[in-house]
């Protein structure tokens, strides 16, 4: 902003053509959803790193996991191929811990999950559709792990507001990739842009497992607060997402009413933050 002070008066108009383009510029490089991806991919040679830490804490007595805390760490490297087509390299790891009420014994383990590429094509520019459209396709591999990612991700932008929401399957391939689970979410996100650094808004999925395509298992909502800060190089979003509902639809080996906590946790908390190159 400080730049376009200093044109002269003959050219401010001229400034204040490009500026709305600059902004939406600067807004492709961020992220003010967590959970949820956003139509907008990186321009044609823009880098940027991203750290992700997300926190999934609580599960009971009643599966075997009191005290439990997994901590997800995803380092993550993205590059825009093209003004269309973005690709992005992670390094995957977690450090999880509970204590089992059977035996008494604190339980932790530190897990290398392994190498991710994501790739991301937009179809539709929202800047030039009513709605942007965008296809991603993310595989994972760790050795006795593998796992397929695809989503479908719309959005767009009218004024301050902003939403995108995406439909994501995922297929896992566990213990020496003889198990396999797929997986289905749906995720919304909704922000308001508070001047030129921060964003505030909600972010909503309902996440659910398919234990060898056989059964529907379970299903899990969690809905929570979203803010983003902003700066011309870094970024930072945060998400608290409380399971609001969950089921089981295999028995109920959480023996709660109202949530699922074997194969979801109470509380999601995810952190991104974003430096650009």
């Amino acid at each position: 902003m400080h730049s376009f002070s200093r044109i002269r008066k003959s050219s401010a108009l001229l400034g204040l053509v490009c500026l709305p383009v600059a902004l939406l510029n600067v807004s492709a490089m961020e992220r003010y959803f967590t959970y949820t991806y956003e139509p907008e991919t990186m321009p044609k040679g823009a880098l940027e790193y991203e750290q992700w830490v997300t926190l999934r804490a609580g599960r009971n007595q009643a599966v075997g996991q009191e005290n439990f805390n997994l901590w997800e760490f995803r380092e993550e490297l993205e590059y825009g191929v093209t003004d269309r087509y973005s690709l992005s390299l992670y390094l995957n790891h977690s450090f999880s811990s509970y204590r089992d009420p059977v035996t008494d014994t604190h339980v932790s383990d530190s897990t290398f999950d392994g190498v991710s590429l994501e790739n991301r094509y937009m179809v539709l520019n929202p800047a030039e559709h009513a709605v942007g459209l965008t296809l991603y396709v993310e595989p994972r591999y760790s050795g006795d792990q593998a796992e397929l990612e695809e989503r479908i991700i719309l959005g767009q932008r009218h004024g301050d507001w902003k939403w995108a929401l995406n439909f994501t399957h995922a297929t896992e391939w566990s213990d020496d990739l003889r198990e396999v689970e797929g997986e289905v979410e749906v995720s919304l996100g909704i922000t308001r842009h508070l001047g030129h650094h921060w964003s505030i808004g909600i972010e909503a999925r309902d996440h659910n497992e398919l234990p060898n395509y056989e059964t529907w298992q379970n299903t899990a909502v969690y809905f929570g607060p979203v803010v983003t800060y902003r700066q011309e190089k870094w970024w930072a979003s945060l998400a608290v997402m409380p399971q609001v509902y969950g089921t089981s639809f295999d028995g109920n080996p959480s023996k709660s009413d109202h949530f699922e906590l074997e194969g979801h946790e109470h509380l999601n908390v995810r952190l991104l933050v974003g430096f650009s190159f």
